[in-house]
């Protein structure tokens, strides 16, 4: 059901990016630059961001009906207990400067990309009639699995999902078509540009070049694609003929719907949002904002501007009863925009304590990716990245060891890119091994549950993802890492 007034929805965010962004002046500063030293904080700093995420991890399960009402307010929460001290410690203007640093060059461009892959993808409608076959389900995947780099996984699970769910309302077994939805669309298909999952667009954003994932994640994500897909549909096959190979009842030619497309203009719309990245990325015209000391380039400000207005259009030209029976509603991105936001300012003093290397309260864990000589060790880079990305979620997770790894995206793209691609390859591809390891992860379960289907608890996930996923890692592992 379509809730909300997207049109205010959409007025509001305008004018508060704008509000943010445009009045540089009001936040300039004559003094140099305020500088935080990871190596001056202690490792208390990160129990709010620990606890941030704990919180995303324990709540639904513990307390369902309290974190559906209230999980706004605990992100906030956690927010602020990392915000108050460190301004009390080291006063307001380190605090405003780190705080905004997060929102403008991190935070506002993950959401606003967000938010208009998921409004654009959910203008678009698959008519027709789907019947849940292991060949059609497994068809899906596979078409799912390639858009996702390209509408992001966000755009392809939210397109796809419903057609999915749809085409097996017949089928007694459901939960695995999820499950491996989740692997597929949700997480490794996004691996080839930085439109297909989030760590991968702050890794653009911190200047890894646009094509540089396309060309280092393709034959990895091609490895697991194959053998997630024919596992997929040799348990589709079982499962399917379990049930007797089932028909949706009443179903015969003469009432079956030709595939067909709504929302048609969300595709061209599409094209503009990837314009829009390729945009910021290769026009570069020397201008930026100075906002606290914070350096806004032009070109960003111009492509999320463009986003915000591709968003409004396709909010414009798709019809409500278009979006209604797509089952849109807006609760999905609200969520990822109030959980992101206490994570993104609460994990400041991780990354600055990582930045500071050996010197930082976190030296065991740089200790673990480099060996006695200073070098990079890729393996434990993939698996480190790989695993706090299965429950610390992935994009901050990317910037962290981005950022320990040395921050320095040319040197990483050249001359360390075995240890990019491990980084890249660990924060992509485990995100699928729990819900909360990508954005997605917990939007798709929400649509399957919204639609009758009992999906796993958060352990029982894992019991899913650790048992297929960590096989096809270790494999990864020994032949690219």
């Amino acid at each position: 059901m379509l809730t909300g007034k997207p049109n205010l929805l959409f007025a509001k965010l305008l004018t508060v990016f704008a509000t943010l962004l445009l009045p540089c002046a009001a936040f300039a500063a004559s003094a140099g630059a305020p500088h935080l030293d990871g190596a001056a904080l202690s490792g208390i700093w990160v129990l709010p961001f620990v606890c941030m995420l704990l919180s995303i991890a324990v709540f639904p399960l513990a307390a369902p009906h309290f974190w559906h009402s209230h999980f706004g307010k605990i992100s906030l929460f956690w927010a602020l207990c990392f915000l108050i001290p460190f301004t009390i410690k080291f006063g307001f203007s380190l605090a405003l400067y780190e705080t905004l640093h997060a929102l403008l060059l991190e935070y506002f461009p993950f959401i606003i990309l967000l938010l208009a892959l998921f409004t654009v993808a959910g203008g678009v409608r698959l008519t027709g009639t789907l019947v849940g076959t292991p060949i059609v389900n497994t068809l899906i995947l596979v078409i799912g699995t390639a858009l996702a780099s390209w509408m992001g996984t966000t755009g392809a699970a939210m397109l796809l999902i419903r057609p999915l769910l749809r085409a097996n309302a017949h089928r007694k077994f459901k939960v695995h078509s999820v499950v491996f939805f989740i692997f597929l669309v949700a997480n490794i298909g996004g691996s080839l540009t930085p439109l297909g999952d989030p760590p991968l667009f702050l890794g653009f954003l911190q200047g890894v070049s646009f094509f540089w994932t396309t060309t280092h994640m393709l034959l990895p994500m091609l490895f697991c694609i194959a053998i997630l897909t024919v596992v997929y549909f040799f348990l589709d096959t079982y499962l399917y003929n379990k049930e007797g190979r089932p028909a949706p009842e009443g179903l015969d030619a003469s009432n079956t719907e030709k595939l067909g497309l709504e929302g048609k203009i969300n595709l061209l719309l599409l094209l503009g949002v990837i314009g829009s990245v390729l945009l910021s990325g290769t026009w570069k015209p020397n201008i930026e904002f100075n906002i606290y000391h914070v350096h806004v380039e032009l070109q960003n400000v111009v492509r999320d501007m463009l986003l915000l207005i591709i968003t409004g259009l396709s909010l414009k030209l798709t019809s409500d009863e278009s979006r209604r029976r797509n089952d849109f509603n807006w609760f999905p991105i609200l969520e990822v925009g109030k959980l992101f936001i206490g994570i993104f300012l609460s994990m400041i003093p991780a990354i600055a304590i990582l930045k500071a290397g050996t010197d930082g309260a976190l030296a065991p864990i740089i200790n673990l990716v480099s060996n006695a000589n200073g070098q990079p060790v890729d393996i434990m880079y993939f698996w480190l990245t790989g695993i706090l990305s299965s429950f610390l979620d992935n994009a901050p997770t990317y910037l962290v060891f981005f950022n320990t790894a040395g921050g320095d995206a040319v040197h990483l793209m050249s001359d360390m890119a075995s240890t990019l691609l491990a980084i890249s390859a660990g924060a992509v591809f485990m995100g699928a091994n729990t819900y909360i390891g990508n954005a997605p992860n917990f939007m798709v379960r929400a649509i399957a549950e919204d639609q009758g289907i009992k999906m796993p608890s958060f352990f029982g996930y894992m019991l899913w993802s650790f048992g297929i996923l960590i096989p096809v890692f270790i494999l990864v592992t020994f032949i690219f890492i």
